[in-house]
């Protein structure tokens, strides 16, 4: 079934009156000059209630890091996904966002009645999906989803730190920073670059690269 956008008064009346169990799906790492961007997804478990679950860029590192180990043991299920940055290159960020959450969905170890996803664009699911803008401070799902992806792309980006010093990825998270920037034009664009971004594209011409 092509999941579709909540505009229609008829179309969020009809999911929220679905039974059924719940997933929630969030992203993390759209803006990044490097890495993948990964999605979670999360049906929570309403016998054992998670407290603290806000939007993940509104809680500290540490209480992050806790509402991660918390999620992963009282949810239902979850599922952390990825598009690789050849993926982005390839398809486009906002394609590769969407197949990372496609990809979070169909890990599911259970399958959701419908799906509630953060912002104003959808994936094509098998199941009745729903675009929450500010999803992440509005639906306790959506915000633990939220937290999965951050917590676990801020992990991956302390693995590209250590396997490329230079660039300070454990700081910036690969974000366009003033030291990313200055860092790519002293070294030039790593693999884990993504390559259809303008500053790493303009990286690649100094280079003298494609």
């Amino acid at each position: 079934m092509r999941s579709r956008k909540s505009s229609k008064p008829e179309q969020i009346a009809l999911s929220f009156d679905t039974p059924g169990l719940v997933a929630g799906v969030d992203e993390a790492g759209r803006g990044p000059l490097a890495g993948p961007v990964v999605a979670a997804a999360v049906i929570l478990d309403d016998l054992k209630p998670i407290k603290g679950l806000r939007d993940s860029k509104v809680l500290s590192g540490r209480r992050r890091e806790a509402l991660f180990d918390e999620i992963r043991a009282k949810a239902l299920c979850c599922c952390i996904a990825e598009a690789s940055v050849d993926e982005i290159d390839r398809l486009n960020i906002l394609q590769a966002t969407l197949l990372a959450m496609r990809r979070a969905v169909e890990g599911l170890r259970l399958m959701p009645a419908r799906v509630l996803v953060d912002g104003n664009r959808l994936p094509v699911l098998r199941v009745p999906a729903e675009a929450i803008v500010k999803g992440d401070a509005k639906v306790q799902a959506i915000s633990a989803a939220s937290i999965l992806a951050k917590v676990y792309r801020d992990r991956l980006c302390a693995e590209l730190d250590a396997a490329h010093p230079q660039y300070g990825f454990a700081t910036h998270k690969g974000y366009p920073t003033p030291e990313h920037l200055a860092a790519l034009r002293a070294h030039g664009a790593s693999a884990v670059h993504r390559r259809s971004f303008g500053p790493v594209r303009q990286a690649l011409s100094d280079q003298g690269g494609p």
